[in-house]
């Protein structure tokens, strides 16, 4: 499928000029989590994803979802080129770009499996594959960690993630645990909110670089039961009556907006 020549909507249109206006504020924020990852340079090529289930108020009640045109960079996405899709992946928007399976695949089996998961975040940052790769995984031994407590999945490497089947076997090793570590693989995060998602999967992000910093220089201090409990208890960015991660990632969009808003296109 080819792509169109221009990746970029003319300034202050969107695909759809009739388009609803939850669905045009869903694009506009998920276009700017993308901007906001290749900032930080949690970006792999053209592959990764970061995808939003739509409201009801949009979909009518039907599970659909946005997610990014397969081809470009996270720097390239804008609110006007996001996909729109359903379950099976096929497109609903008339968007000419295509969709990997690979996304579709594993973000549709928990948009549908999970009720809450409004959102999920999938990437492949060398801390975040390292650890994945580690015999043991996570190690509760920093301050990012213990605020993890009780809320880090596993599930266990399949192949690439194009097999409708794992679905499934994804959603039981994920349970209600919203921080997942997909083994020999990379990091996942889903959650109520596009802000809480981010500061669950930045927090693990954190985790994994502080911890393969750690072991690269020598045996690290555990942190105890009670203390990281108290910590995740303590822990105020995954909380909804403290924002979730909104007054962060909004700190986020404000930097974005500095260096190039053209994602709200």
């Amino acid at each position: 499928m080819n792509a169109p020549a221009s990746t970029i909507a003319p300034p202050g249109t969107l695909m759809h000029p009739s388009i609803h206006p939850d669905e045009r504020a869903a694009r506009v924020k998920l276009a700017a989590c993308y901007r906001i990852f290749a900032m930080l340079g949690w970006t792999e090529m053209i592959y990764n994803h970061i995808t939003v289930r739509l409201p009801d108020s949009v979909t009518g009640g039907e599970k659909q979802f946005l997610i990014n045109p397969f081809g470009l960079h996270y720097s390239e996405v804008t609110a006007s080129n996001l996909v729109k899709i359903d379950l099976q992946g096929r497109v609903l928007d008339g968007s000419r770009w295509p969709v990997n399976p690979a996304g579709f695949t594993v973000h549709a089996a928990i948009h549908d499996g999970l009720p809450a998961a409004h959102c999920v975040m999938h990437t492949h940052t060398t801390a975040g594959v390292a650890v994945a790769c580690l015999q043991g995984g996570l190690q509760q031994n920093n301050f990012y960690t213990a605020q993890l407590h009780g809320m880090v999945a596993y599930h266990d490497f399949e192949g690439i993630t194009i097999h409708a089947d794992e679905g499934p076997r994804l959603l039981r090793s994920i349970g209600d645990k919203p921080a997942v570590i997909l083994r020999n693989h990379g990091l996942l995060a889903w959650g109520e909110t596009l802000e809480q998602t981010f500061a669950i999967l930045w927090t693990l992000q954190r985790a994994c670089e502080i911890q393969m910093a750690t072991l690269s220089m020598g045996a690290p201090i555990p942190v105890g039961e009670a203390v990281a409990a108290r910590c995740t208890e303590d822990a105020l960015q995954f909380n909804p009556n403290h924002g979730a991660g909104r007054d962060v990632f909004d700190a986020l969009v404000r930097q974005v907006d500095r260096i190039d808003a053209t994602y709200k296109q």
